[in-house]
């Protein structure tokens, strides 16, 4: 049996290394709108992948403390390329756009979707993917799609809950269930499931301390 001071203490010391990761400078390196701009980096990268509107881009700027490093909008379709950042020359943070409902032209769309499937099932230097889903609405069918091509593309991805702090406890806990008994249905879902909360701060410690221990592999 763990001793629950020194369990206590292992996880004190993890939440701290996500902290001293992310406190570390972040940089955007750039904007990528077709395949063959992708970058050639060495460090691994994390791509925060989810439908239009889920808080892609706000998540990203909770973890690392800045407002505006990703740009934000209420409107689905704000981020129309994959936005790379460079976090303390440890890790890399791919912001990518929504899939799904957006204000924009369907070809345009479609672009996008396309660039997005393209990078996820042919990224070697992708160490893992974030599945964003909004708590309100749970898994959606997009949603189902994507968790199957990461599945075929052996891509190891964890999904991550956001906007907690818009529902309450109890119908929270039954997406938590729900999520958490679909995902494992699928080979390359990490068990782990995250519940977070941009405004709130709600997570924010606790997934940054799993990307350190990303970055430290």
């Amino acid at each position: 049996m763990t001793d629950p001071v020194i369990g206590d203490e292992d996880e004190k010391a993890r939440l701290e290394s996500g902290r001293v990761l992310f406190a570390g400078e972040c940089t955007f390196m750039l904007g990528v709108a077709h395949a063959e701009q992708l970058p050639v980096t060495k460090n691994p990268e994390i791509a925060f992948v989810g439908r239009s509107n889920v808080g892609k881009s706000s998540l990203v700027n909770a973890l690392t403390g800045r407002k505006t490093l990703a740009r934000t909008s209420n409107t689905p379709g704000r981020t129309q390329q994959l936005n790379f950042f460079n976090l303390a020359d440890q890790l890399i943070l791919v912001d990518l756009p929504g899939y799904g409902f957006a204000k924009v032209p369907k070809n345009q769309v479609d672009g996008w979707t396309k660039l997005i499937l393209d990078y996820l099932k042919g990224r070697r230097e992708l160490t893992r993917a974030m599945l964003l889903i909004d708590a309100r609405h749970g898994l959606k069918d997009k949603d189902r799609n994507v968790m199957s091509t990461l599945d075929a593309a052996a891509v190891n991805y964890q999904i991550v809950l956001t906007k907690a702090d818009k529902v309450k406890a109890g119908p929270l806990a039954a997406i938590i269930e729900a999520v958490k008994t679909e995902s494992a249905t699928h080979v390359a879902a990490y068990p782990e499931i995250l519940v977070t909360s941009s405004e709130t701060g709600l997570g924010i410690p606790e997934l940054r301390a799993v990307l350190a221990e990303i970055a430290s592999r």
